[in-house]
């Protein structure tokens, strides 16, 4: 039974959150407080899986809460529920929280969240790599601008025009955009000069995409290793174009293929994650790599205990980034370990990833396609057909993602 601690001062919303949760409680067990004090002496008596608590509480507001919660209780998901009007103060805080969500809050919505979050437990089977990411103090939260272009995509009046007015808000999004969309990586044939153009040049998909792992990359702008989160953003954009030409030679729905996209520009999230955070132990790893001539994954496993797959993949489940991506993520170096036995995500990442450091090489040796997984599907002689559209695509004049 996963532990659920749930912090509110008004207690109307303890109770509404009691009665709609009711049905879970053969799954979680879990507890109502209406203080931060009070979640405090709770934390002292058990260990929680999940905190999910208010932002704004009189005495100890949801911040200060957390943050105690970090120092003393580092193995739990810490969830935040709060108005919009201190979305923006949060956000500039010491991003305490793991996932945020806006209040009211739709109690499916959180359910899933919550779901998520304990699903996550079975990702990261090692204690000690467990340990390092849920105390990472430069985790990023879900991008806000993402998060509104998301909710602006499922409103039936969203315009593209509208899309080009969300992007305009934020000037260093508007300014990497422009400069990505003009770039011979992108093959267009003329000059965009708004977001709007980039929009109606490149779709819908691709600019959420786009918005999503640079504001990750972004947040990471202080990594420390020269030259490291460029080579991994360039790496990262042309896997996430492979990706999505697979799934498109494959002849996928519309989500799996800009799921594909998204899944191969975050797939070396992890890297960043642990360059930021664990930076001396990370080098220790890629000096291994480099002298032993090996994956750079095997010497993580044998200093972390775990490798930059696995720790992407929890981000994103932290995030509620769909479980599709958040697999392809976690395997795309193993491909095997998928329960799939279909094309899927996991598919189109993995071979991207090889086709990608074929052409940009990120690795200290030259990995290969896992042919017994690609067997194992009866897609063998897709092989070529997918390396063949990834190679025409780039011939054109750029990688069109």
């Amino acid at each position: 039974m996963k532990k659920i601690l749930f912090v509110d001062d008004e207690q109307k919303v303890l109770q509404g959150l009691q009665r709609t949760l009711r049905p879970m409680r053969h799954e979680w067990e879990m507890e109502f407080v209406s203080s931060g004090q009070e979640a405090l002496e709770m934390l002292s008596k058990m260990p929680f899986d999940v905190i999910v608590t208010d932002m704004r509480m009189p005495g100890m507001d949801g911040l200060q809460l957390l943050k105690e919660v970090m120092k003393k209780n580092q193995n739990i998901v810490r969830i935040v529920l709060s108005g919009q009007t201190e979305h923006e103060a949060f956000l500039s805080s010491d991003l305490i929280a793991h996932r945020f969500m806006s209040k009211p809050c739709d109690v499916e919505a959180l359910k899933v969240t919550i779901a998520q979050a304990c699903k996550l437990e079975n990702l990261l089977a090692d204690e000690t790599l467990k340990k390092i990411v849920l105390q990472l103090e430069s985790l990023p939260t879900l991008p806000s601008l993402y998060t509104e272009i998301v909710d602006a995509l499922q409103s039936p009046n969203t315009s593209i025009e509208r899309i080009g007015q969300i992007i305009s808000k934020d000037i260093g999004m508007t300014a990497k955009v422009l400069k990505l969309v003009n770039s011979a990586f992108f093959g267009l044939r003329r000059k965009i000069s708004s977001p709007t153009e980039a929009v109606v040049f490149l779709g819908l998909n691709t600019i959420k995409a786009l918005v999503l792992s640079y504001s990750v990359f972004s947040a990471f702008d202080n990594v420390k290793l020269r030259g490291f989160s460029d080579n991994l953003w360039r790496h990262s954009l042309l896997v996430g174009s492979y990706a999505k030409q697979i799934a498109t030679a494959e002849k996928c729905e519309s989500r799996i293929i800009s799921d594909a996209l998204i899944a191969g520009m975050l797939h070396d999230i992890g890297k960043l994650i642990l360059a930021a955070n664990v930076s001396e132990l990370f080098t220790k790893a890629i000096t291994m790599a480099n002298e032993r001539k090996m994956c750079s994954w095997d010497a993580e496993q044998e200093i972390f205990h775990g490798t930059h797959a696995e720790v992407g993949a929890y981000l994103i489940g932290l995030w509620g980034v769909s479980d599709s991506i958040l697999e392809a993520i976690a395997f795309h170096h193993a491909p095997l370990k998928s329960n799939d036995k279909t094309f899927n995500l996991v598919t189109a990442l993995h071979v991207a990833d090889v086709f990608g450091n074929e052409a940009y090489p990120v690795e200290y040796v030259d990995i290969q396609v896992d042919n017994a997984y690609i067997s194992n599907l009866g897609l063998a002689e897709r092989l070529s057909v997918w390396k063949e559209s990834c190679i025409a695509v780039e011939k054109e004049g750029g990688v069109n993602v």
